[in-house]
């Protein structure tokens, strides 16, 4: 398309034919000169490219504006990225997540997770500094020794993983643990996993994340069903590898959909050096 703005090939000015030089008695007076042609367009012409122009400065203003807000959020690991929601912050392991207004958060110090169904002292799998949904979504004596325990719909925290050799293993290798032991003890062959998805989260965390699920899980009581589970892993500013873990209840009314599950994964990020120099530690 021809910029309009340069549609204004007016052509030479249209000045009048020159005169004959006159004897110095009889001087000529100064002819009238016709206006040119286009002038009038091309002030119209100038006007609108200047309207462009600041146009286009207002535009660059927002931009930078907007940009500097959205640093400012991430620069600050405390303020939420997602407005209106909770910062759950794990300073052992230097990493911080956001998650809805609806949710549970639990001090950094809290422990949650999952023991062997058979060795109730052998912890298979666990997080620190959670966030839990719905947190006694249903209650049952699963053991029958007479103690009443919560379930909850849902839950996610942070956890060490050294030793894992990259960011892929961290989730192969937690996500299937996080089912098994919350679903189909002592049945691995319930649970199922994806390959390993690269990822980068909202605040510039990169790293990997693996999904995992079950299907068909024994339900012992009227708590026990499927579940799935999704498992980050990236670096802290140590350069440790760590893990983002979330687990969550499947088939029933009320389950944590995918959607959200991932909008609460892209606000992972980094806040500030984690406390031990070793984050092994769950």
């Amino acid at each position: 398309m021809q910029n309009p703005y340069q549609q204004g090939q007016f052509g030479p000015p249209e000045w009048p034919p020159t005169q004959p030089p006159q004897p110095p008695t009889q001087p000529q007076l100064p002819r009238r000169r016709e206006p040119r042609k286009g002038r009038r367009r091309a002030v119209v012409g100038i006007c609108a490219v200047t309207a462009l122009a600041v146009a286009a400065a207002v535009t660059a203003v927002v931009y930078v504006r907007r940009g500097a807000e959205d640093r400012a959020a991430a620069s600050d690991p405390s303020k939420p990225l997602v407005k209106g929601w909770k910062t759950v912050v794990n300073p052992k392991h230097g990493t911080a997540f956001d998650v809805p207004p609806d949710w549970e958060v639990a001090a950094p110090t809290v422990f949650s997770g999952y023991t062997d169904r058979k060795n109730p002292d052998k912890v298979l799998i666990g997080h620190t500094a959670p966030a839990f949904y719905k947190s006694k979504w249903c209650s049952v004596d699963a053991s029958g020794d007479g103690r009443t325990e919560d379930v909850r719909l849902a839950s996610a925290g942070t956890k060490g993983a050294e030793g894992a050799k990259d960011t892929a293993e961290i989730g192969e290798k937690n996500a299937p643990t996080w089912v098994y032991a919350a679903n189909t003890q002592p049945d691995k062959s319930r649970v199922t996993w994806d390959k390993p998805v690269e990822y980068r989260t909202k605040a510039g965390v990169r790293g990997t994340y693996v999904k995992a699920r079950s299907a068909g899980a024994a339900q012992p009581n009227r708590c026990a069903g499927d579940g799935q589970a999704v498992v980050f892993g990236f670096k802290n500013s140590k350069g440790g590898f760590v893990a983002w873990d979330f687990h969550g209840r499947t088939g029933v009314p009320g389950a944590v959909g995918d959607d959200l599950i991932m909008r609460i994964l892209s606000t992972v990020r980094l806040s500030g050096d984690p406390e031990e120099p070793d984050p092994a530690a769950p």
